[in-house]
Formats: structure tokens, C-alpha cells, sequence
């Protein structure tokens, strides 16, 4: 039976757009066409592949219009959503230049027997299952899904039903570049995702621990590898030597670009006490002249919050804040225009550890601010969390700020700045925690995770004969 799921406008709050959801049989025809297609997609060989996804940057540029202008009724933003339709060209310009240099090659003597050599071939593996999050709708369904094309595989990609509107127009640009056979999109929910599991040889997931935790378990049971980015609850450490002009503008872009929908965003800020009232004082003056883009999305800093859900953990996390002793200095009330729901840059004061909004992914842009003493309690506050996405730390060298990002368990650091892993996308990185597992998503890595290494081993020699293991052999 067909399933019709509804999507909501986060700028208006209408279900203005409808999506059909795939279940495990409509999904069958699907991933065989793809593995079908998949042997005539790998024969191309890497310079081939290479050449087949300029086309696919070329027909995405073509469509630009058309997929931005869907990006923008998904997220409510405008400017950003053109950033990810350009930024996926550039990832392929970006994977597409690297790929000479991605894979070791050539034979190898061994170290125990000369006679012996050994060389790697690498393997793809056929189909791989992408699933996406509503934040960064097409971003984050190319991120691993451009490597794994480069490497040989297929790809099944199922974007999150709360931002489907993308998929439409990008397809035509698939369609274009002539890649529909080894690269296409589902519709659904998680019943959708579940079968994309099943149907596939290794699973990308981006999103919240929970779901996480049950594709990491499925795949588990089907015995294939899963490469999960998830939640995080990143610290800002910011020392008494900072800059506080410069840390103030770092703190409130990496908390609340985005509107605070991103896995990257600040969302714990530790200051030193001799230093904590002055900074607390710009952080707010900046937070206070941030402004909506509404009524007019050409405007302002702040989209909407796009999942309507999400308000609600927003509301009670502020809300939590403030019953444990914190004080809100700006914005903190969930904000309603046009159908749509809004929250402006908070910053609350006075947080301490036995707060949610100190301990739980708030998603949003809130700006808790907790003070230190001393550098290693800094640290200690930092890594008192079950998350290990990524960190920051300003100080006022890059040496000071290393030897405290070093002590930080977390698999990026930002130093210096906030929240780079959004910007940069060149450093090999893991998450720490329960923020994920898996190869890195970036540099040579985020390609060798889509290929199996087989070993050819080669004898130049005559093969030892069974008389040379006999017991009684000198």
C-alpha cells in the first residue's frame, strides 16, 4: 500500500508539498536496476568516473535556479540554500582533482621473504544506501554520496521527509548527465531508510544518536559496515588572553548560523572568570542585533526553525535553563510570524552542568555561558559530555589554544575560530563518543571507506613444498 506523506513549510507552516514513500518492495527493482548498472559504472575506471561527475557539477549548474529555489522553501533560507547547490559542485571539482593521488599502487616486497610480493586492489563495494538530514538537505546527501560515485558504487540516497522539495529538480540534473543508473534518490521515512539498509552493501547515515544507534544495529545484522555522523554538543573554550572582539564575533556565527540546525554548532560556552562579564557583554550586544529573515528572506541572519519538532526541545531547554538558576540576556521566546516558528539569538548566563541545555543537543541557536577558573577545569568542562563531534578554543596565540585543543576529546578542533568543520572540508577527521563511528568523511579516507582492500600476493620464487613443515625437517 502506498503511503503519502505531507510536508510541512517552515516558512508558513503549510503542508503545501506531498511525497510518495517507498516501502522494501517498490525499493527491490530499484537497487537490482543499480547493481546491474554498477560493473558497466566501475569499468569506466577512476579517470572515467572522473570525467562522467564534471558532467553531473556541469548539468547541477545548469539547474542551479531550480534546485536553489527548492532548497529555499525547504530551509527557509535563501542564501544558504544557493551555497549548497554551488557547494556541490565544488565538492566534485574538489573530489575530482584528488583522485590521481587517493589509492596506493604497485607491488611491494615483503619483508620476510623477498620472494614474496604483494599488491592491493580495491574493491567497491556495489550499492550504498545514503541517508540524509532535514539541516543541510543536499549538502549532507552529496557528502558521502560524491567519493562513493568516484570509487565505483551506486548510490540509493533517502533525504529526510521534512525537506524532500530538492530532490525533484535535482534528479532532472542527474538525468542530464546521463547517471540515473548508478545514482538515484527514494522518498520516505524511517520505514524507507530500514529498507534501504537492507537493500544495500554499506549505509551513510547522518542524524540524531537514537536513530543512529538502530542503523548502526541493523546494518550490524546484515554484516555490513555503517559510517554514522550524529549528534554533538560542541564546547567553545575561550581563555583570559582571547581577543573577546574576535571571540564574540566566533562564538555567535559558530552558535547560531543556520539558524543553530547544525551538528557543528557551538552550544557550551566556557569563559575565564576574569575575562567572563566582558565577554558575556559583546556576546549580547551582537546576539541582540542579529535579525530575522522575516518578513523578507533577502534579509536578516536567522531562518526559521525548519523542523516544527524541534521548537519544542528549544522551548525546553530555555525553559529548563532558567528553573536551574540561569538568566536570559536576549531573545529566548519561541516566536511565531507567518505560520512559521522563530527564535531568536539566545544567550543565557549562569549555566552549570545540571543543565539540558549544557548536557543535550539543543539544535538551536542558544548560547549558554558558563565560567572557569582554571585552565584544567576548562578542560575537564569540556569533555564532561557523552558527544565528541568537534571543539573550539580561542586564545590569544594558536599556541596557547593548541596545547588546550589537545586535551580535548573531540574529533575536531577549531582554533582560533568556531565551528570550522562547516567551512573546511579538507582534514581527516572522527567522531569521538557517541557522536559516531566510521572512517573520516574527508581526504583520502572519505574515498578509501567505499572500497574493500584485496591483497594480491605473488610468489617469485618456487613454493615451499610440504616436506619443509614436516616434523622431523633440519
Amino acid at each position: 500500500m502506498t503511503r503519502t506523506l505531507e510536508t510541512r513549510n517552515p516558512r508558513t507552516g503549510q503542508l503545501d508539498y506531498a511525497i510518495k514513500a517507498v516501502n522494501a518492495a517498490d525499493l527491490e527493482p530499484i537497487a537490482a536496476a543499480m547493481r546491474r548498472a554498477q560493473p558497466g559504472w566501475l569499468a569506466l575506471g577512476l579517470g572515467g568516473r572522473s570525467q562522467k561527475l564534471k558532467t553531473l557539477a556541469d548539468a547541477i549548474l545548469k539547474h542551479q535556479d531550480a534546485i536553489s529555489t527548492a532548497l529555499e522553501i525547504d530551509t527557509g533560507r535563501r542564501r544558504i540554500a544557493r551555497m549548497e547547490t554551488l557547494g556541490a559542485t565544488g565538492a566534485i571539482a574538489g573530489w575530482v582533482q584528488q583522485a590521481p593521488n587517493l589509492l596506493p599502487e604497485g607491488w611491494t616486497q615483503g619483508r620476510s621473504n623477498p620472494a614474496i610480493r604483494h599488491a592491493p586492489q580495491f574493491v567497491p563495494y556495489s550499492l550504498v544506501g545514503v541517508i540524509s538530514p532535514w539541516n543541510f538537505p543536499l549538502t549532507l546527501s552529496m557528502i558521502d554520496t560524491i567519493p562513493a560515485l568516484l570509487a565505483g558504487c551506486a548510490v540509493i540516497i533517502k533525504p529526510s521527509e521534512v525537506t524532500p522539495r530538492f530532490v525533484e529538480p535535482l534528479l532532472d540534473a542527474i538525468a542530464e548527465a546521463g547517471l540515473s543508473s548508478i545514482l538515484t534518490f527514494i522518498q520516505g521515512d524511517g520505514e524507507t531508510g530500514a529498507a534501504l539498509i537492507d537493500a544495500s552493501d554499506a549505509i551513510c547515515f547522518t542524524g540524531s544518536v537514537a536513530t543512529g544507534r538502530k542503523v548502526a544495529a541493523r546494518a550490524a545484522a546484515n554484516m555490513i559496515p555503517a559510517f554514522l555522523e550524529l549528534g554533538g554538543k560542541d564546547p567553545l573554550i575561550i581563555t583570559a588572553s582571547a581577543d573577546l572582539e574576535l571571540a564574540s564575533d566566533a562564538a555567535l556565527r559558530g552558535s547560531v548560523l543556520s539558524t543553530g540546525q547544525a551538528c557543528q554548532s557551538i552550544e557550551r560556552i566556557y569563559v575565564q572568570a576574569s575575562v567572563h562579564d566582558a565577554f558575556l557583554e559583546k556576546l549580547t550586544a551582537k546576539a541582540k542585533a542579529a535579525r530575522l529573515n522575516w518578513p523578507d528572506i533577502s534579509v536578516g541572519e536567522i531562518g526559521p526553525v525548519i523542523f516544527d519538532k524541534q521548537a519544542d526541545i528549544l522551548r525546553d531547554h530555555i525553559a529548563d535553563a532558567v528553573d536551574h538558576g540561569g538568566e536570559v540576556l536576549t531573545g529566548g521566546k519561541i516566536e511565531a510570524h507567518g505560520g512559521g516558528t522563530w527564535l531568536r539569538p539566545t544567550v543565557i548566563a549562569g549555566a552549570t552542568h545540571d543543565m539540558k541545555v549544557m548536557n543535550d543537543e539543543t539544535f538551536g541557536p542558544v548560547m549558554p555561558v558558563m565560567s572557569y577558573e582554571t585552565e584544567e577545569q576548562a578542560i575537564a568542562l569540556a569533555n564532561d559530555t557523552v558527544f565528541g563531534l568537534s571543539a573550539a578554543v580561542f586564545a590569544g596565540s594558536l599556541e596557547e589554544a593548541e596545547t588546550i585543543a589537545r586535551q580535548i576529546d573531540a574529533g575536531a578542533v577549531s582554533l582560533n575560530d568556531a565551528s570550522l568543520t562547516g567551512l573546511f572540508h579538507e582534514a581527516e577527521k572522527h567522531s569521538f563518543k557517541l557522536s559516531g563511528m566510521g572512517g573520516s568523511r574527508m581526504g583520502p579516507a572519505g574515498f578509501q571507506r567505499f572500497l574493500r582492500r584485496k591483497a594480491l600476493i605473488a610468489n617469485t620464487g618456487a613454493p615451499a613444498p610440504l616436506s619443509a613443515f614436516s616434523e622431523d625437517a633440519s
